[in-house]
Order: structure tokens, then C-alpha cells, then sequence
């Protein structure tokens, strides 16, 4: 038997690697997706042969990843639950793809993954996994009946006995997941959502006491509602998201701490940074403010909990996903042009936008004097609007 392991060095991961070889009696494969991880992906290759891997795929995604995954989201301005960016669970289908694909190459008879049975990577992960190979065989670790641990303070203690070298520890147990568009922490000390996440929990952007005191200013370009460059330099799609990081790192934007709604079920507390996607985020509603016809902009915010709910809850290759991104796409035609932000201690200000597609006349908008709109007009727009509502008025009138 041969199974293709997803691969990520860590606690879970490491331990899964020779769990899996000795459950299965399997040659393991592991596998790893290279969506941003930066220092974790040091050594890893190494790692996961002397745990027991035959061989071990270091897949660098990050290109496709921002331009396929992470920016047409943004177009969508997908939030979940108003305030979850999306960062892990936009990485998840990408992912779950290139393992099948490694699957298909090896000829593997199985992939395995070390989501929990309580999390919503496990959906994520096996929803994509059937909509690319139907009749793939999943080895999901922690609901497999031959799982002999219940926590993780067990995995640290049979990785120490095993010696398989794991960054875990009893003290510190809280996970960590990274990529291009942001860093969560999840479990451990931040269980109890009531326990103040210690400043010391923070990768990518700078405390807020330790930051500078003096604002600083970004252009992002947009064309289409593809962000192309950051202060007028063309950039890769995972240079900008890189570089913006950078930027919003810096000033310790896009830090958030929230408790949110897995799918399974329960409440979850996480604490993420996403710095460059927050600049982004309100760079690119800037953008549409300016270029965005009204009614559309209405209908497409209308669809931003249904299609952010489809990213969350793993259904990225489900064809209503695929069919709310067409329209996401035509509703993007004409948001070209660039945005001035400024970054201050925490926040991202919308300071400036301009477009060679602007729907914005100064000479409707202004409040002086001006010769294009008639405001006796408004008159009868306001009294044929409020016919039904005088109707109704009369009609309570007559029966009181």
C-alpha cells in the first residue's frame, strides 16, 4: 500500500508519518504545499525521510495560490461571519488538489491527512479530495479507528519516545497554520476565550505598543479587482501579498481575535493575522466605491455570506461556488485604478482613489452651485416612492 501524507512537519503531522507506516504497513509519501510558510519548510525534507517517509514533495504554490485562490476571494470581499478573512480555509482546496495529483503520479492507493474530527479542515480537505478523484481512498487520522491518541500532549509524549523531533510542547500547545495570507493560533491558552491573547502570540504583525508613531502611506494598483502594484512597482501576485505584509506587519494591521462557527458545529476561538489581505481588503472596497454601479455592488454584497460560507466550509470546486465567481468576475470589469491608504497603529485608513473608470462627477456631488441637476426633481421621486407608504398611512387612518 502506498499513502500520500499531508505534510507540514509538524506535531500532528510527524507523528501521522510513522503511525500511519506502521498501521497500514504502507510506503508514506509525504507531501508539502509550500503556500507561505517561510522558516517551517527548513529541513523539512529531511525530517519527514528520517520519520519514516520514502520520499517527500516540497511543492512551491505560492504564485498559483495568490492568483488563483487568494485574489479572486478578495474580489468577492469575503468575509465570514463579518470578521474571519478566510486565510486557512482559502489555502485548504489548493492543497487538497496537489495531493491528489502527487496520488495520481505515485500511483498511491490512499491519501491521509491530520485534521481533526472536530475542525473544518477535515471537510475541506476530503470535499476537494472527491470532486477531483471520487473513488480515493482517505486515511483521516484522527477518526481512524486505529488512532490510539486522544489529545496532544500524548502525540508530544509518543514523538519524544519515538524520537521524532516536534517545535510542540505541553507548556505551549496551541497550533499554529501559515501561509501568504495570514497566520492563526488556535488551541492551548486560547481555549478559554476569556484568557487575553499574550503579545508574545504574534508572527507577522508588530504589537501595538511597539509600533511606529509615525503613519506611513501605500498605493495599491488594481485592474480588473486584481491588485498589480503596491507604490507604482509591478508585482508577482505572492511578491504583493508578501510585500503588503511587510508594509501591514510593520504597523500592526490585521490582527484579530475572534470566536467563530465551525461547520461541525461548536464555537472556536482563533486569533489570526492577516495583515497584507486587511489592506486589501479595504483598498480594493475603495476601488469599487468609485467604479461600481450602484445596483450591482448591492446584488454582489448580497452574495458575500453565501460565497464566503461555500470558502469556509470546504466547497471551493462546487459548482455554485464556480457560478458565483463568474459573476464576481463580470462584476469586476471596470475596478481599475489605485488607492491610497495609510497605516497607524493597527489601523488601515482609506485616504485617496482614483480611476480612469470613476462613476464619481464632482459636478453632481457637489454642494455649491451647479447647472446638471434640478432638485426640484427630487419631488416627485420622493412623493411617488412614498405613494405606497401615504396608501397605507390612509388605509390605518380610516380604521382608527
Amino acid at each position: 500500500m502506498k499513502v500520500v501524507v499531508a505534510y507540514s512537519g509538524g506535531l500532528d503531522t510527524s507523528v501521522i508519518v510513522k503511525w500511519v507506516k506502521e498501521t497500514y504497513n504502507a510506503e508514506v509519501i509525504a507531501y508539502c504545499a509550500d503556500v507561505g510558510q517561510e522558516e517551517e519548510l527548513t529541513g523539512l525534507d529531511k525530517k519527514a525521510i528520517a520519520t519514516g517517509a520514502s520520499k517527500c514533495y516540497i511543492d512551491d504554490i505560492r504564485e498559483e495560490f495568490a492568483r488563483d485562490f487568494i485574489f479572486p476571494m478578495m474580489q468577492a470581499n469575503a468575509i465570514y461571519e463579518g470578521t474571519y478573512l478566510l486565510g486557512t480555509s482559502i489555502a485548504r482546496p489548493l492543497i487538497g488538489k496537489k495531493l491528489i495529483e502527487v496520488a495520481r503520479r505515485e500511483g498511491a492507493d490512499a491519501i491521509c491527512h491530520g485534521a481533526t474530527g472536530k475542525g473544518n479542515d477535515q471537510v475541506r480537505f476530503e470535499l476537494t479530495a472527491y470532486a477531483m478523484e471520487p473513488n480515493i481512498k482517505i486515511i483521516a487520522a484522527w477518526r481512524d479507528p486505529n488512532w490510539k491518541f486522544h489529545a496532544r500532549t500524548e502525540m508530544i509524549e509518543y514523538a519524544h519516545k519515538n524520537g521524532i523531533p516536534v517545535t510542540s510542547t505541553a507548556a505551549k500547545p496551541y497550533s499554529m497554520d501559515r501561509n501568504l495570507l495570514h497566520i492563526s493560533f488556535e488551541g492551548g491558552i486560547l481555549e478559554d476565550p476569556w484568557n487575553a491573547c499574550p503579545e508574545s502570540v504574534s508572527v507577522l504583525t508588530t504589537p501595538l505598543s511597539q509600533t511606529p508613531d509615525t503613519p506611513e502611506e501605500v498605493i495599491i494598483e488594481f485592474d480588473k479587482g486584481i491588485p498589480i502594484k503596491v507604490n507604482g512597482e509591478a508585482l508577482s501576485p505572492a511578491a504583493l501579498m508578501k510585500k503588503l505584509n511587510v508594509l501591514g506587519g510593520k504597523h500592526g494591521v490585521g490582527k484579530i481575535d475572534i470566536v467563530e462557527n465551525r461547520y461541525v458545529g461548536m464555537k472556536s476561538r482563533g486569533v489570526y493575522e492577516t495583515p497584507g489581505g486587511t489592506i486589501l481588503h479595504n483598498a480594493h472596497r475603495a476601488m469599487e466605491s468609485i467604479t461600481m454601479d450602484r445596483e450591482v455592488m448591492h446584488l454582489r454584497d448580497s452574495l458575500i455570506p453565501t460565497y464566503a460560507k461555500m470558502v469556509y466550509n470546504g466547497f471551493w470546486y462546487a459548482p455554485e461556488r464556480e457560478m458565483l465567481q463568474a459573476a464576481i468576475t463580470e462584476s469586476q470589469k471596470f475596478v481599475t485604478g489605485e488607492v491610497r491608504v495609510m497605516l497607524f497603529k493597527g489601523a488601515c485608513h482609506v485616504n485617496g482613489r482614483r480611476s480612469p473608470y470613476s462613476l464619481y462627477d464632482e459636478a453632481l456631488s457637489t454642494f455649491e452651485k451647479d447647472d446638471v441637476y434640478n432638485q426640484q426633481d427630487a419631488t416627485g421621486f420622493i412623493r411617488l416612492n412614498a405613494l405606497r407608504l401615504r396608501t397605507l398611512a390612509r388605509s390605518k387612518q380610516k380604521r382608527y
